[in-house]
């Protein structure tokens, strides 16, 4: 394999090129966690926020990077989907277990998306996230999720297409 040649690196982000493929990567992590949150009343708990990159809000499973702070590197997949929710939502899983992993664009990056699906949850809070994060949170009725996120879409609010995927690899119907 040919050289991997950097052609740009903020803290954030790096551009990178290797025989004729230029792709991104994060330099501070190369995987992130999304949680598909289910309370025991079958609602699925989502977030949403404003996404610069794409000019909108987006509604979300909750997510987040793995290891991008010095306090979390080394932490598991599992523990940082679990500090995600908390953070993101305000809840705590009893239960938090792995459903898929997969390349997030694996034409754009070596990212992986690990997905996990999280019950047994209890709110310690109202959850919005840390630091700069401004992030609403819906608690959606499985049976009225179709109709909350066509609203949404109407709204000008883009779904992201991990819920879909989430849900499916829980083997949920809705």
């Amino acid at each position: 394999m040919p050289e991997e040649i950097t052609l740009y690196e903020s803290k954030w982000l790096g551009l990178y090129r290797i025989g004729h493929w230029d792709f991104v990567r994060r330099p501070n992590s190369d995987a992130c966690v999304g949680v598909l949150a289910v309370t025991d009343n079958d609602e699925v708990v989502l977030v949403e926020q404003f996404r610069i990159p794409v000019g909108k809000r987006v509604i979300e499973i909750p997510a987040g990077l793995v290891g991008d702070e010095p306090e979390f590197r080394g932490e598991s997949l599992a523990a940082t989907a679990g500090r995600e929710l908390l953070e993101e939502t305000g809840f705590r899983a009893e239960r938090i277990v792995a459903l898929l992993s997969s390349p997030t664009s694996a034409g754009m990056t070596p990212e992986f998306t690990h997905f996990f699906h999280a019950t047994g949850l209890i709110r310690e809070d109202e959850g919005g996230g840390t630091g700069g994060e401004d992030i609403a949170v819906h608690i959606v009725p499985l049976a009225g999720l179709r109709e909350f996120l066509r609203e949404k879409e109407i709204a000008g609010v883009a779904v992201d297409f991990k819920i879909h995927a989430a849900i499916a690899a829980a083997g949920i119907a809705f």
